[in-house]
């Protein structure tokens, strides 16, 4: 079964937005957990507007799932992730200024770096993924980095999913193939929701992992976590 991670960015922007501590992240990941959840993603950035650096110290103590943390692999991100050892960290291309994540890793460009960075999480025991979008190329480029895992950037499938699903899942799935073959482990997410998950999972052969949190958390406001999480589960099953 592939396993939900969910992202809990949203609930920082919503107590960031007014000052305290309302809704409580601690509270929430640990619910999110007892509902379901296999893992807690958080993308803590520079200017600290939703996730900040405290609060990815302060989870250690609640979680009992995996912990995956993505980001830019900038100087404090770096040493913000070995200080804390989850058990997965995810690079993401991210500008300082992006409202959200918009492109996977040129990994033929970056190459050198990504080898560097790679191999400093590696050693601290961190399992490695970077997130590519849906092409051969990207992902062979990935394997050459040493990376274990690919998180594949699903913004375009969410997005044609309604006209076309088949058509907007088959680059996924050269690339899962590909991955599969070069032996790299495969995640995804980026606007997966309760409509188009089901569809993606089962045309992802091997698919370990999916992070999901903006559509989550906007369906909960209707739902709820307590049903939601189990209706993810449901999909990926």
């Amino acid at each position: 079964m592939t396993q939900l991670s969910v992202n809990i960015n949203k609930i920082g922007t919503l107590r960031n937005s007014r000052g305290g501590d309302v809704p409580n992240l601690l509270k929430v990941a640990t619910d999110l957990q007892r509902f379901g959840a296999q893992g807690i993603t958080i993308h803590p950035r520079p200017d600290q507007r939703h996730i900040r650096y405290d609060d990815a110290l302060a989870l250690l103590a609640v979680l009992t799932t995996e912990f995956n943390i993505e980001g830019n692999p900038i100087p404090e991100f770096i040493d913000l992730v070995t200080r804390i050892q989850p058990d997965q960290v995810t690079l993401v291309p991210d500008a300082e200024d992006a409202i959200t994540s918009n492109a996977g890793w040129d990994t033929l460009k970056h190459k050198d770096f990504l080898i560097e960075v790679i191999s400093e999480f590696q050693n601290h025991g961190i399992r490695t993924s970077i997130f590519v979008d849906p092409v051969a190329e990207m992902v062979e480029g990935a394997h050459k980095t040493g990376t274990d895992r690919i998180e594949l950037y699903t913004e375009a499938y969410a997005k044609n999913f309604k006209k076309n699903p088949e058509k907007a899942v088959a680059p996924y799935t050269k690339a899962a193939v590909v991955a599969h073959e070069l032996g790299i482990g495969i995640n995804a997410g980026h606007d997966l929701n309760l409509e188009n998950t089901a569809f993606f999972a089962q045309h992802i052969p091997h698919l370990l992992e999916v992070s999901i949190g903006h559509a989550l958390v906007c369906e909960s406001l209707y739902l709820g976590f307590e049903n939601v999480i189990p209706m993810y589960l449901q999909r990926l099953s």
